[in-house]
């Protein structure tokens, strides 16, 4: 019976994790058009359609992957599929831009509980000898997600964007139902400590904070009251943290982890790739529809040769880290990212020239994208533990996220609103070059995360990296 449910297994919470990695892609296209349909809502506002997802989906995913090993994974994994469906319906009916990042903090807190849960599942429902392969299979669907989303999110814009999130239902659904005919219960036999859920909100206030001090910067003045107030408001909420993070049974991120050389740079560089992977995703999108004039769908095709380029290079990258120290690989990928974004800013004019502007530079950020991530991921966790490979993953893709935050914030901070095509152009090239500068930092970080040794990961170690 185990051996026939096994691939269905697989199959159901695959399934789930593309759902969660899905949303954090496919939004991006329908901005535009979430834009014009709350009376002409601004960038400023609209990016925390992004970021308030982010921001709380990093936040959430450690303490929410404690309680699931703790109370039983496929309770938890239900649970997660069930707010997240749920939720997407909200967010496919909200009357306003603002009940619209409402709905999405509910979505992420659902993606949250649903990503930790559908592996620990994974990991159970696997024979021993099958359990690796199965773990690198609902690792990609992360990538194919980041391929797929653009594509997807056009061609539902095309029809109306609120089905960005109602495409979300028949496929939560038949996750439930799948999880629940087919996925054995799972849970961990000796009962983890209750995770530090002070940390966690004390997180989302402090990133939240430090998110709308950046947005806001450049209209309220950067030594403005508000801005100033807001800035206080994220420090305390970090020191809260950082005191609750170092007095909890369970913290949010382990200090011993960080340590291990290799682990604490392959946090930094996640964190700081993590900015200009999303905001490279974004600025090309908003270059295309808002100066160039672009339909959400073409968009999405002209994006998704880049994403189609990850899953190719990061099979290349695991054959080069043979040979070459993974750090140097890396900060390969991370230069040729930054490379294509300068490459991009160098050649858009007014006009559309999407094969000699846009495609060249964006291919190659893609190969950059497939060369570091996937990378960075598989190898931070090296040379931890092996009882600390799923806690040290679980930190690494946090810092990701937290990353990803930064990058929507650092577009909106260099684009603005801008009026006219010069103006537009002005702020679009601020925004190219300090995505590749941000790049290159990542770059410098990158080299010193090679691992000491040169042991494959285990199959816990990609526990949340999708």
């Amino acid at each position: 019976m185990r051996d026939r449910r096994e691939p269905l297994a697989l199959a159901v919470l695959c399934l789930a994790a593309f759902l969660a990695s899905l949303d954090v892609f496919i939004v991006n296209v329908a901005f535009d058009a979430i834009g014009k349909d709350f009376g002409g809502a601004d960038l400023t506002t609209l990016s925390w359609v992004l970021n308030a997802y982010a921001i709380v989906f990093a936040a959430f995913l450690i303490p929410a992957g404690r309680l699931v090993d703790r109370y039983g994974r496929k309770g938890g994994f239900l649970l997660g599929v069930g707010v997240f469906t749920l939720a997407s319906v909200a967010c496919a009916v909200a009357p306003g831009v603002w009940w619209l990042v409402a709905f999405r903090v509910v979505q992420a807190l659902g993606a949250a509980i649903l990503t930790p849960a559908s592996l620990g599942l994974v990991v159970a429902a696997a024979r021993p000898e099958h359990r690796e392969r199965s773990v690198r299979i609902w690792a990609a669907t992360g990538a194919l997600a980041a391929a797929f989303g653009p594509v997807v999110g056009g061609l539902l814009v095309s029809i109306d964007w609120r089905w960005v999130f109602l495409v979300n239902v028949p496929v939560g659904i038949v996750a439930m139902v799948g999880a629940w005919l087919v996925v054995p219960s799972s849970r961990e036999l000796t009962p983890t400590p209750f995770p530090d859920m002070l940390g966690a909100i004390a997180a989302v206030v402090g990133i939240g904070g430090l998110t709308l001090a950046l947005v806001e910067g450049p209209d309220w003045g950067w030594t403005s009251s508000r801005s100033l107030v807001v800035w206080l408001i994220a420090v305390l909420a970090l020191a809260v943290f950082a005191v609750s993070n170092a007095r909890h049974r369970s913290p949010l991120l382990s200090t011993a982890l960080f340590r291990v050389r290799a682990f604490a740079w392959s946090n930094v560089a996640a964190l700081l790739f993590g900015v200009p992977f999303a905001a490279g995703l974004l600025v090309n999108i908003l270059w295309l529809q808002q100066v160039w004039g672009w339909s959400a769908i073409t968009t999405g095709f002209a994006v998704a040769p880049g994403p189609m380029m990850v899953p190719i290079f990061a099979a290349v990258a695991h054959r080069m880290a043979a040979r070459i120290p993974v750090g140097m690989v890396v900060a390969a990928g991370c230069l040729l990212f930054g490379a294509g974004a300068v490459l991009v800013s160098m050649s858009v004019g007014p006009d559309s020239d999407y094969l000699g502007a846009v495609l060249p530079g964006w291919v190659i950020g893609g190969i950059g994208v497939g060369l570091a991530l996937p990378s960075i991921l598989s190898s931070a966790t090296v040379d931890l533990p092996a009882s600390q490979a799923a806690a040290g993953s679980a930190t690494v893709s946090m810092f990701r996220q937290v990353g990803m935050v930064l990058g929507v914030s650092l577009v909106v901070a260099t684009v603005g609103a801008p009026v006219g095509y010069a103006a537009a152009h002005n702020a679009f090239q601020h925004a190219w070059w300090a995505t590749a500068g941000v790049a290159v930092a990542a770059a410098l970080a990158a080299v010193f995360m090679t691992p000491a040794r040169k042991t494959a990961a285990t199959p816990e170690v990609a526990l949340t990296t999708a």
